[in-house]
């Protein structure tokens, strides 16, 4: 399920649960991040469980450089990152951005 992220309460909030979270940072006037943003929604209707909160960073600059500040990474977009009790577990951008990848990193998180 991806939900759009309502401000840096709810992204904290996000972070602060036990299970691991997805934070997909997207550009809606981008093809590479439409291609990224099919793969997260391909490796999300086969994990049901998993939660993407997504950021559009045209229509919420402020919240996207938050997000690229709490985590300590350069902005990017695409970006995609696999959260794991608040820390990065696993990041990628642009064409790294893959269900493939997705599942070998979900994975890899027991």
């Amino acid at each position: 399920m991806i939900i759009t992220l309502a401000g840096q309460d709810h992204v904290e909030q996000l972070l602060a649960g036990v299970a691991p979270v997805w934070i997909l940072k997207h550009s809606n006037t981008c093809p590479t991040s439409a291609a990224a943003l099919d793969e997260v929604e391909s490796f999300l209707s086969t994990h049901p469980d998993d939660v993407a909160g997504m950021v559009v960073v045209q229509l919420d600059r402020p919240l996207s450089n938050w997000i690229a500040t709490r985590l300590g990474r350069v902005h990017q977009s695409p970006q995609l990152f696999l959260m794991q009790r608040g820390k990065v577990a696993w990041s990628a951008s642009h064409w790294s951005i893959t269900a493939a990848a997705m599942a070998t990193e979900r994975g890899r998180l027991v």
